[in-house]
């Protein structure tokens, strides 16, 4: 995996194995501009929901085995998005650090907490009443955010508090986590957000 990154808060990551082929390019203080070119519609739709909630310009161009089932294409584009997060965000100096967001979805109810402490960790409390929504199988929902988490290196705690439709609780997982990485992302001026002074 190659990255680079600026100041700008952008980053731009590359990711090939024998299972997929990744090119990403992430500028979190964007205006929810996205190109999104991969053959898993589903994921298409969360992550366009994702830099819309959070103001993230977003371009992912990718392929992979998906003949055999979505699972390495959808693992490794939560990889390359958690790394670019990382490298986007350099030191962290003068940002928030912290984003929490409840997110309703008709009948649904879900949370983000993200602390960008360096340290990966990652919680899902979710119930789905059923394997797949439409093709994409549910299980690969905690895949996803799981790799975002650990390449992130970001305290991630997600949840589903209440619902009933499977597509409702996906997508207000994905707009409570762009809306709570655009607050954790926030500038607010000073120094690193740690009585460490760093985080990592």
């Amino acid at each position: 995996m190659t990255a680079d990154a600026q100041r700008t808060y952008s980053a731009h990551v590359e990711r090939a194995t024998g299972e997929t082929k990744i090119d990403l390019t992430l500028h979190l203080h964007g205006t929810g501009r996205v190109s999104l070119a991969f053959p898993v519609p589903f994921l298409r739709h969360m992550l366009h929901l994702f830099a819309a909630h959070g103001s993230f310009d977003l371009d992912i161009t990718a392929d992979g085995d998906v003949d055999v089932d979505d699972h390495h294409l959808v693992e490794d584009i939560g990889l390359c998005l958690g790394r670019a997060i990382a490298i986007a965000l350099g030191d962290k100096r003068g940002i928030r650090r912290y984003g929490e967001r409840h997110t309703p979805m008709d009948e649904t109810l879900a949370r983000a907490v993200i602390d960008l402490s360096g340290r990966p960790a990652f919680v899902l409390q979710a119930s789905f009443s059923d394997t797949r929504i439409g093709t994409f199988p549910t299980e690969l929902v905690a895949e996803f955010f799981k790799s975002v988490a650990n390449e992130g290196r970001m305290a991630l705690h997600l949840a589903v508090l209440y619902g009933e439709n499977n597509h409702h609780m996906v997508e207000a997982l994905f707009k409570a986590f762009g809306a709570a990485l655009r607050e954790a992302v926030t500038l607010t001026g000073g120094g690193v957000n740690s009585t460490k002074g760093v985080l990592e």
